[in-house]
Formats: structure tokens, C-alpha cells, sequence
């Protein structure tokens, strides 16, 4: 089986929760990687995401060892979504 691993970087602005940390992580850069493998026997490619893992803490934070957490994608697009819309709130409150 051919697998692949794509990492990227994801800004929350705020602090933002996970249901694994009873804790918030705060608001930075995170590295995010998804492991996928590769889908045979089809007429085109196409990869089936396996696993997605959050590196923790952001990685601005300076720290001698780093953690992998296992997260689902759609908790992480959920979070990312509500730092949106809580920076959307933010920017509409007039002083």
C-alpha cells in the first residue's frame, strides 16, 4: 500500500478546545499532518485520509519535546470554523 503524509500549518487566533485536553490550547500556529493512503484499483488517484495528527504546543512555543495528538478532521475544521466566526464577532463590535 502506498501511503503519503502532507503537513501544514493552521492559525487559530483564539484559544480553542479539543475533546481529548481538558485544558484549551492557546491561540498560534500548529502544525497539522494526515496520512493518507493510496485507493488501488481505481481509473484515476485518489488517496483515503488514514490518520491526522495536531503537533502541540503552536510551534512558536520553544520546548524540548513536542506531542502528536490524534484528532478527527472535522473536529479540527469545527475549531477552526468557530475561531472564525469568534473573530468575525470580535471585528463587528463597535466601542
Amino acid at each position: 500500500m502506498i501511503e503519503r503524509t502532507t503537513e501544514t500549518e493552521i492559525t487559530f487566533t483564539h484559544p480553542f478546545r479539543l475533546e481529548a485536553l481538558t485544558e484549551p490550547l492557546g491561540a498560534g500556529t500548529y502544525r497539522l499532518v494526515v496520512d493518507e493512503e493510496l485507493i488501488e484499483g481505481l481509473s484515476f488517484t485518489a488517496y483515503r485520509r488514514v490518520a491526522t495528527h495536531l503537533e502541540i504546543p503552536a510551534i512558536s512555543i520553544a520546548v524540548a519535546r513536542r506531542q502528536f495528538l490524534q484528532v478527527s478532521s472535522a473536529e479540527i475544521d469545527e475549531a477552526l470554523a468557530l475561531d472564525g466566526a469568534s473573530a468575525d464577532v470580535s471585528r463587528r463590535v463597535v466601542p
